[in-house]
């Protein structure tokens, strides 16, 4: 969390950028502007590129402190940036400093392999399963030690934080949750069988296990964001509240708004 006694102009700031022209450029000119405080003595880390590049800030920034990780205030260099804000080099630790708060809590992903390896990993955005060959795969999948859904075969299935509900999830057609909802949307991937079956609302505290039925006529991958496990036979996914990770965003592109303003566009 930043110091609010911090004068803006006091502000350690880190520059991050993707690997384009257009976002190393922006960062030689903003580091000449501001300086550039190495990343474990930064106050604030400022990610410049795309989406993309802002879940890898993020998931540096936890690896660098995993319960407490500095805040992240991106600037769009890339395409979509939805999690971002707009690109200005004008009064950067203002902006910073009277930007808004918004805590996001990642999904943890336990992934046990053929082999018996477990790989725990951490999804911002989303925790999927993906068939990786011609076969459909074929999943059982529990809640809190229920069985909910006894076969599923389907591409896939995801789960999704509310952050990442806009993202993965709804081309999906998953529904698009509100971030302080406290819920998890649990969603098919072209469901086959049972053909009518849209997913599921879940709590947020909610454990949710899938065991991959026929993993060696049907093998399934599981990927959290960026990291992909092949060959699983059992994946677990439960929301990590001991992770709080900060974004930061400028009043006018306040993310709560973009994410109800997204649920109204044709």
């Amino acid at each position: 969390m930043i110091d609010l006694t911090i004068a803006p102009d006091d502000l350690r700031i880190a520059f991050a950028c993707a690997d384009t022209d257009e976002a190393r450029s922006a960062r030689l000119r903003l580091a000449h502007r501001y300086g550039n405080s190495p990343f474990d003595e930064a106050d604030v880390i400022v990610a410049l590129g795309g989406d993309g590049f802002l879940l890898e800030t993020l998931h540096r920034a936890i690896r660098q402190d995993p319960f407490s990780p500095k805040p992240v205030y991106g600037m769009n260099r890339g395409s979509v940036g939805f999690l971002l804000n707009t690109f200005r080099e004008e009064d950067l630790p203002q902006r910073i400093a009277q930007a808004q708060r918004v805590t996001l809590h990642p999904l943890r992903m336990d992934a046990t392999r053929v082999n018996g390896e477990t790989v725990e990993a951490l999804g911002i955005n989303e925790v999927s399963l993906l068939r990786e060959t011609r076969q459909a795969a074929k999943l059982k999948i529990s809640i809190d030690g229920v069985v909910r859904l006894e076969e599923l075969i389907c591409d896939g299935v995801l789960v999704a934080t509310p952050a990442g509900s806009t993202a993965y999830n709804l081309s999906a057609h998953g529904p698009i949750v509100p971030l302080g909802a406290g819920i998890l949307p649990l969603t098919p991937i072209s469901a086959f069988r049972p053909r009518r079956w849209r997913g599921a609302l879940l709590p947020h505290r909610a454990r949710i296990t899938i065991d991959i039925l026929e993993n060696v006529k049907r093998p399934v991958s599981a990927v959290a964001d960026s990291t992909e496990v092949r060959e699983v036979i059992r994946v677990e996914i439960a929301e990590q509240r001991k992770v709080a990770l900060t974004l930061l965003f400028d009043p006018e592109l306040n993310l709560e708004e973009r994410i109800l303003k997204e649920q109204f566009t044709p």
